[in-house]
């Protein structure tokens, strides 16, 4: 159940790898076609002991062979040690008539090498061998130049395609996550153009009119304190301007949030379930939850690793949930959600943060529909 649960609840990228992973393992079946080789040779009057090391050194090889495909999707140093002892067997292999773990290596090599080379190492592999099984003589060399060429096309074919899948999801995701970050960006922008636009004018307003009142205070005192009268006023109708274009940008629209928070967290690797059920909540009580959704995903990107989020709003009462959290939890930043709690309290409602059953953390915040 557990390894089932895993599965289940595993990000979509770690998903599309495993499912590219196992689907080049499937190239392994063609050194398996060598134990039937051997059992037809055993047959045939070949000692038994020679059979058994041919049996071990396959069975080598098939075990390694998992490995390099792997470290290549991780990004990893390429696998030496790996690949020079399954070269050495599928050349002892090949060396007594056995070409299906010879493809298989190549497959195991196309990761590491330019596609060039590894072209003219196939080519090479096959005008090779071809040539040494009819110099030992015994074979039908046009079926074994069409059984090998076919298999080595298959095995580097597939690995380069695959391979190539496996980046381009890599890259698709790392763009999923460059969007998000852009849309933050954006916003941002957005609001300084704004707060640049409205206080620029105010600004140099108030400074022409305080040098204006400082040029009349040695000539008419009375119309200089007029005019400072003026510069508060106008002051004043600057701050309520900044106001209420700071209030316009908190008023944000809990729907494109939530629907936000998920695109972010699912670019994380973070599987989200959102149910939510925000029609009949007041515009201050959207808002509100808005602010506290997006300060939950901030804290499950920041200091959590968790696999799976779930976010449900029910009657102005909201649960955020992840099973990303582990040992005890320390105090929440005043700016934080202790800030946030805070501003719940004020409207009535009550917000907890803390550890749940099931080894998850749970955010709730209820507030008056």
């Amino acid at each position: 159940m557990r390894a089932f649960e895993r599965i289940r609840n595993a990000p979509r990228l770690t998903k599309v790898q495993w499912l590219i992973i196992y689907c080049t393992d499937a190239l392994l079946v063609f050194p398996l076609f060598g134990y039937y080789d051997f059992s037809l040779r055993l047959q045939a009057g070949v000692a038994w002991p020679i059979i058994a090391a041919g049996v071990v050194l396959l069975l080598v090889f098939n075990v390694l062979s998992f490995r390099p495909f792997r470290v290549a999707v991780r990004g990893g140093r390429p696998p030496t040690a790996v690949l020079t002892v399954t070269g050495v067997i599928a050349l002892a292999l090949a060396m007594v008539g056995q070409v299906w773990s010879v493809p298989t290596w190549l497959g195991l090599l196309t990761p590491f090498v330019r596609r060039r080379t590894i072209i003219a190492a196939s080519a090479a592999t096959i005008v090779a061998f071809n040539l040494y099984i009819t110099v030992l003589g015994g074979y039908m060399v046009w079926l074994m130049v069409l059984v090998q060429t076919g298999f080595t096309v298959i095995s580097v074919g597939v690995v380069w395609a695959n391979l190539k899948l496996w980046h381009l999801t890599v890259e698709a995701h790392d763009g999923q996550e460059a969007m998000a970050r852009l849309a933050v960006s954006e916003e941002r922008l957005r609001f300084a153009r704004d707060l640049n636009d409205l206080l620029g004018q105010s600004l140099t307003d108030v400074a022409a009119r305080t040098a204006q009142a400082e040029r009349m205070l040695e000539r008419d005192r009375e119309a200089a304190a007029a005019e400072m009268f003026e510069v508060r006023d106008l002051a004043r109708r600057s701050l309520r301007e900044v106001r209420t274009v700071v209030q316009n940008y908190r008023a944000v629209d809990l729907d494109e949030v939530l629907a936000s928070v998920r695109a972010v967290l699912e670019a994380a690797d973070v599987r989200c379930v959102v149910h939510a059920d925000t029609g009949a909540l007041a515009p201050e009580t959207r808002t509100l939850l808005a602010i506290v959704v997006r300060e939950g995903a901030t804290n499950v990107l920041k200091h959590s690793k968790a696999e799976r989020c779930t976010i449900t709003i029910e009657d102005g009462v909201l649960e955020m949930s992840n099973d990303g959290v582990s040992g005890p939890v320390g105090e929440h930043a005043p700016n934080g959600l202790a800030g946030l709690a805070q501003r719940v309290r004020a409207v009535g409602g009550t917000l907890e943060a803390q550890p749940a059953q099931g080894g998850r953390y749970l955010l709730r915040a209820a507030v008056p529909a």
